[in-house]
């Protein structure tokens, strides 16, 4: 049996675009979710500057700036937490066997 260089490409094509990934509400769902924690995650960083510039050049609450900075805090370790398990899985998968 042979065949040919024609039939061999069509095939391939097809079975490339059964397995291509392809927009579905999940992948956006989902995209749309790590949209708004990193946008969270900007946002309460910029916060947590402005409140400390403001409690250094005009005396403001020292509280709310101790609050704010301990929210930062948490996120940056959260967002390395986060960085570092990406990293493992990454490393995980190169190790995978071909």
């Amino acid at each position: 049996m042979t065949i040919s260089p024609i039939l061999a490409a069509q095939s391939y094509d097809r079975a490339r675009s059964a397995a291509a990934p392809g927009p579905n509400e999940a992948n956006a769902r989902s995209e749309a979710a790590f949209g708004a924690a990193l946008g969270s995650f900007s946002s309460g960083l910029q916060e947590a500057e402005s409140l400390a510039k403001s409690a250094m050049i005009s005396g403001a609450d020292p509280h709310a700036m101790v609050e704010a900075l301990a929210a930062t805090e948490i996120a940056v370790e959260t967002a390395v937490t986060v960085r570092d398990k990406v990293v493992e899985a990454y490393l995980e998968i190169l190790r995978m066997p071909v």
